[in-house]
């Protein structure tokens, strides 16, 4: 029988991950921007409010840099 052991929670590469995840996130908001010059009505409607979501993304993001610096900082204790 087979025991059940969950992973040990390894945060210690979260801040650049978030990091990747903030840049990818602003490239393809850059690509949906120039995308629009090329559509119009519904579909740059719907590129606009993707972007709008992506940046409430990007904020997101901040924060948790922000939140897992300061847990590097402190340790990583549980």
């Amino acid at each position: 029988m087979r025991k059940n052991t969950s992973n040990p929670d390894d945060r210690s590469d979260n801040v650049e991950k978030l990091q990747d995840m903030v840049k990818n996130t602003k490239d393809n908001m850059e690509a949906a921007e120039e995308l629009m010059a090329y559509t119009s009505g519904e579909e740059r409607e719907a590129i606009k409010q993707k972007n709008e979501r992506r940046e409430e993304s990007l904020e997101g993001f901040q924060k948790e840099i922000i939140d897992e610096t300061q847990v590097r900082k402190n340790g990583y204790s549980s």
